[in-house]
């Protein structure tokens, strides 16, 4: 082994040291390649700094190695639905819960003053064909905080009124901050894009997406919806841009390949391949969209469709990864094709994709959209600016609507309306870009992928096994000045067997057989349930002051927790208030 190579090994295994004795794992190798720009490895790629962006690249490797070894993958082919989700909320804890553990132990490096908070979450929701329940998966959601303890706390009470006060705006909080001289860094995640596709086995897609911002997005609440996206290369913008045409979400898709075809003089229509969400269900709300293209003479992109890559396209989900392929490619044939993504994506997704915008040279539009799937797209910038309160609502609701509406509608949508300015998640502006979702005028972002099974729109490998215990797990790392993939070759200092111990959630052990009364009880206990009740069922929990927890297991549904499950685990946390009452005092149970 050359001294180069053993130079990088060890900077690696002491720089992410923490998060490698966390998992029992040992660092035999690391490569790394710029795709994209370059630095020298001693200069930080952001405002993380060197030591922390390792500790972060290889929180995207844990979780994308553990939920590929104990996340049940392929476990739901074939399966009925109820069986089928069961394996999706597994999986959905299993990378939760790595990736937790992982910034709990990378951000004890924080500065003192600093601090890391889930802005946005991805997995609180049903998508489109699922039903409720379904969209309550194990996730790290708004108001996480990763910190020192005396800044945690302090953080924790204030995100608390954030939810429970409505006097207390997202302005005073970031007053507060500013006042008490804290640094929060806000993230974006993604724990386990393509759920679905690694429950059922599918052998792309799947991947763990984190995104770290040097602030906190302007969101004040926990929440999740869709927003329409348009995604191009920033030469097509900004070229129309001088011609005096404006290219956004809502510009009709004739003048968008109008801008494409003046920048690209050789362009035919043809060779313009649109990625888009597919699919019957989606046919309501973007059906028009494929149409406009189609008729312009464009390629929809269908399932399938190979790759520059030479991996397939899918479509019936998965609208983050395509955004890495945006801009102009040859193709096959010798000639210019681009690549660009249009439709719709989930909130979290939606604005992921977007801040990889300064790192890939692109620009997203985007507009927010309702959780309504048999509303067109066209109609969704009119009802998103009606105001719930204003006399005559309803009226103007039907308008935007193109019809009667029931008095049971009129209030669903004057909700999702109240939701979404609370959340400061709605702007009266025509469309959005991912800067209005930042306090300050500058922001910076170090963007983290874990590729669990092969991504075919960067070709990424995913999750290799290479000997006994020893497998290579591919991350991509993306700033301003660059992206870069790292390829790390771990190996597990336990058996199998063992080594899921380390990755399953302490409730998650105990349910499985091990014996909570005999074994040795460690103040950390609390923590990590505390922790594990958040990511597992946020939803059925009520925050009380004095930053006591009560959990409502009524509120938790059978599909994200079975009967005998959730009986077991208030049977657990009665035993641990009962005996350890010190450590516990933060537990109230109905």
């Amino acid at each position: 082994m050359d001294m180069d190579r053993r130079n990088r090994i060890a900077q690696w295994a002491f720089d992410t040291r923490a998060i490698l004795g966390r998992f029992h794992l040992w660092l035999d190798d690391v490569e790394e390649r710029w795709l994209a720009g370059g630095i020298h490895r001693a200069e930080p790629m952001s405002f993380a700094g060197t030591s922390l962006e390792a500790s972060f690249v290889m929180t995207a490797a844990v979780t994308a190695l553990g939920t590929r070894l104990f996340g049940r993958f392929g476990e739901g082919k074939g399966l009925d639905k109820a069986g089928f989700n069961r394996v999706k909320k597994d999986a959905d804890a299993v990378s939760a819960y790595a990736m937790s553990e992982a910034l709990w132990y990378l951000t004890r490096a924080l500065p003192e003053n600093h601090a890391l908070m889930v802005s946005l979450g991805e997995g609180l929701m049903p998508k489109v064909g699922e039903t409720p329940e379904m969209g309550s998966n194990p996730l790290l959601g708004f108001g996480r905080v990763y910190a020192r303890p005396q800044v945690a706390r302090f953080l924790d009470r204030r995100v608390h009124r954030l939810i429970n006060e409505p006097t207390y705006t997202w302005d005073r909080f970031w007053a507060e901050l500013q006042s008490q001289g804290i640094t929060v860094w806000g993230a974006a995640i993604d724990t386990l894009e393509n759920t679905s596709r690694f429950a059922k086995g599918d052998p792309t897609g799947p991947m763990a997406v984190l995104h770290v911002f040097d602030q906190p997005l302007k969101i004040s609440l926990p929440y999740e919806g869709y927003m329409g996206t348009l995604v191009l290369p920033r030469q097509v913008v900004t070229a129309a841009a001088e011609r005096s045409l404006l290219v956004d979400f809502f510009t009709p898709r004739e003048k968008v390949l109008e801008a494409i075809c003046a920048t690209y003089p050789d362009l035919a229509p043809e060779r313009v391949h649109v990625w888009t969400l597919g699919g019957k269900p989606r046919q309501p709300r973007i059906g028009s969209l494929w149409e406009e293209w189609r008729q312009l003479g464009v390629h929809v992109i269908e399932d399938g469709w190979l790759l520059p890559t030479g991996l397939a396209a899918f479509t019936e989900s998965g609208t983050y990864a395509p955004s890495f392929m945006v801009g102009p490619f040859p193709g096959a044939d010798g000639q210019r094709h681009l690549f660009l993504v249009d439709g719709y994506a989930a909130s979290a997704e939606a604005i992921q994709a977007a801040s990889l915008d300064p790192v890939l040279d692109t620009v997203t539009s985007m507009a927010l959209f309702t959780p309504k799937f048999d509303v067109s797209w066209e109609r969704e910038r009119e009802i998103m600016r009606l105001d719930p309160e204003e006399a005559g609502f309803a009226a103007r609701l039907a308008v935007a609507l193109g019809g009667e509406v029931s008095d049971e509608v009129v209030r669903q949508y004057a909700d999702i309306l109240r939701h979404a300015r609370a959340a400061n998640m709605w702007f009266s502006k025509r469309t959005v870009t991912v800067d209005d979702f930042f306090p300050k005028k500058e922001w910076d972002t170090l963007a983290l992928v874990g590729c669990m099974l092969p991504d075919p729109y960067t070709g990424s490998p995913g999750v290799e096994q290479v000997g006994e215990g020893v497998f290579r797990v591919t991350t991509l790392a993306g700033s301003r000045k660059g992206l870069l993939q790292v390829t790390f070759t771990l190996r597990l200092m336990e058996t199998l067997e063992e080594s899921r111990l380390v990755f399953s959630p302490l409730l998650d052990r105990f349910y499985a057989g091990q014996d909570y009364r005999t074994r040795p009880v460690k103040i950390s206990d609390s923590g990590r349930i505390r922790n594990e009740l958040q990511t597992w069922c946020s939803e059925a929990l009520e925050y009380l002051p004095d930053d006591r927890i009560r959990v409502h297991f009524e509120k938790v549904d059978d599909a994200v927790l079975s009967p005998d499950k959730k009986a077991f685990i208030a049977e657990v946390l009665a035993w641990y208030k009962t005996n350890h009452p010190i450590w516990f005092r933060w537990l109230e149970l109905e």
